[in-house]
């Protein structure tokens, strides 16, 4: 890494969205987290599946549905979801989203 930190002053504009598919992009990756942006056009979806690690979602822009588990939540601008490791999770996009991905590879453990 040429410098200690990211910074991008606008996340919307950094998601070039496909006009039908979807951008991964990964804006950050170190042994302790992995950040990605990822847009999403009208009725593009990430089909149900589980990951490894505790991973937050947050959504710049758009509507979307998820799948959290066994329930189904609205998800637009301005909103957070934290996912337990392994839970099964999905995204439909309703119009064009862009949503930010964090996961925490290797969480701090408590201490004793």
């Amino acid at each position: 890494m040429d410098t200690p930190y990211v910074y991008l002053k606008d996340l919307a504009a950094e998601a070039n969205v496909p006009p039908d598919g979807i951008l991964s992009r990964t804006l950050q990756n170190d042994g302790r987290s992995k950040v990605i942006l990822f847009g999403f056009a009208p009725g593009q979806e990430l089909s149900a599946h589980h990951a490894p690690y505790p991973a937050m979602l947050q959504f710049v822009e758009g509507e979307a549905t998820l799948l959290l588990g066994d329930e189904r939540k609205e998800a637009s601008a301005g909103t957070f979801a934290y996912m337990a490791p392994n839970l099964e999770h999905g995204i439909k996009a309703k119009t064009k989203v862009v949503m930010l991905l964090t996961l925490l590879k290797n969480p701090e453990s408590p201490k004793a």
